[in-house]
């Protein structure tokens, strides 16, 4: 599977937010609403202060999905673990400019891969720090929460800084947020020319999973 082309709204649940007990599960009632991507939440506890999941558990779920792996890797040092993410079966990884002193060269390790890259800055960080390689990347993330936990604020500042990317990097690349994504902040984003969206408590803390994921798309509309 490949990053879909930028141009449609697409909505990437993230499984942070769902039952670990049964993740194989969660994800195909997210496939069965016709999305098209699943959001895997990478988190190391160094870069930030938590531990999620890493490749061995993404190779099983792999084996459960045909939907794109939308890797973020909230980790430090992700040249180093990269290959390892690809082999286990993701599709695109996005990793954080703050950990990266050659991001180019890791965009490009990405493609050679065969795999789409993408770049994220926290809340704090402003959009001169990827202006510069944001146009190599396939999408821009912008977290509207401070990474390392579900179920934060939305910060609207932050959101804002989508307008911004949109003019560097125009219609050809996708743009996603992610942190504290529900109906209300989708329709906010997507007017800032977001067209990617990560939702994880609004989708995994109902038990309408398939109504909580409608209810996002009719906001986007």
């Amino acid at each position: 599977m490949r990053l879909p082309k930028a141009g449609t709204i697409e909505i990437s649940p993230s499984i942070l937010s769902a039952d670990f007990a049964k993740l194989a599960d969660e994800i195909a009632v997210i496939e069965s609403a016709g999305l098209n991507l699943v959001h895997l939440d990478v988190m190391d506890g160094h870069f930030v202060p938590n531990i999620t999941m890493g490749p061995p558990v993404i190779a099983k779920l792999r084996k459960y999905s045909k939907l794109v792996f939308d890797s973020h890797l909230m980790i430090s040092e992700p040249s180093r673990y990269a290959e390892a993410f690809v082999d286990a079966g993701v599709d695109h990884i996005t990793f954080h400019i703050e950990t990266e002193a050659e991001p180019v060269k890791l965009i490009e390790k990405l493609h050679g891969f065969g795999v789409t890259a993408g770049i994220c800055l926290n809340p704090e960080t402003e959009v001169e720090a990827i202006e510069k390689v944001a146009l190599l990347c396939d999408m821009i993330l912008v977290m509207t929460v401070h990474p390392g936990f579900g179920g934060q604020k939305f910060m609207p500042e932050a959101a804002k800084k989508v307008e911004r990317i949109r003019e560097i990097v125009g219609d050809d690349i996708r743009i996603e947020v992610d942190g504290g994504i529900n109906p209300e902040h989708a329709s906010t984003v997507v007017s800032y020319g977001a067209d990617t969206l990560v939702a994880g408590n609004a989708i995994f803390s109902k038990t309408d999973r398939i109504g909580a994921i409608e209810a996002i798309r009719e906001a986007c509309k």
